[in-house]
């Protein structure tokens, strides 16, 4: 069973769902070509898409153009339905950083034909994911730096105060929706600067001060 840790104090959650967050950065939907939706947009990875520090991301062999997505994580400590927006923090655990690894040529020929996107984004190995600080070592998660660099390379650089949907929005819509449970993950959207991985890269994904996480790239 997959499990998520918060660093310092030794606690463990076992992960539950994970919930996603597409087209939450604008320089992001902008990139990709989308329109900016209303509501936030919702998909889900399997637990068993996670990997942790030092792990490997294996593409699987009906893909050949695999991008990475650098997003802050958020640990749900406390069950909750229906949460108002002003109680949302209340139900954090932890932060963490997160790559949410996307199969962009099967994501893209979904896409074209109405179909769901889960085998571009719910791959074993698609949710390389950290430890988490305590969610009282931070003060603001709207004031969060991540950065992704690739073989030494910055990639990724953004800040959550660019979020289309804050934080406390995306717990309090996510909650009307699915009930959240201890061990629940929340993916918050990835800033701008997506692109591709390719076989034998090194990727380490950062929330800045906080916290980071180092994979490798190998495609099957």
């Amino acid at each position: 069973m997959k499990r998520a840790r918060i660093m310092g104090n030794g606690e463990e959650y076992s992960i539950g769902k994970i919930v996603c967050i597409a087209r939450n950065y604008v320089a992001h939907i902008r990139e990709l070509g989308n329109e900016t939706p209303e509501r936030p947009v919702l998909f889900m990875k399997p637990a068993t898409a996670v990997i942790g520090d030092g792990g490997t991301i294996r593409i699987p062999s009906y893909s050949r153009e695999c991008h990475h997505e650098v997003e802050l994580a958020l640990l749900i400590g406390r069950e909750g339905k229906q949460i108002p927006e002003e109680a949302a923090l209340d139900h954090i655990a932890g932060y963490g950083v997160a790559l949410d690894m996307t199969l962009r040529d099967v994501q893209n020929e979904l896409k074209q034909k109405g179909l769901p996107w889960d085998i571009a984004k719910g791959f074993d190995t698609s949710c390389p994911l950290s430890g988490f600080v305590p969610a009282q070592s931070v003060v603001d998660p709207q004031s969060l730096g991540l950065r992704l660099e690739i073989n030494g390379e910055l990639r990724q650089e953004g800040t959550t105060e660019l979020m289309i949907h804050p934080v406390r929005r995306l717990v309090s819509h996510i909650s009307s929706i699915f009930t959240l449970e201890p061990g629940d993950v929340i993916l918050t959207g990835t800033p701008s600067g997506v692109g591709p991985v390719r076989s034998g890269d090194r990727l380490r994904a950062e929330l800045v001060g906080l916290v980071a996480l180092e994979v490798t790239v190998a495609f099957a």
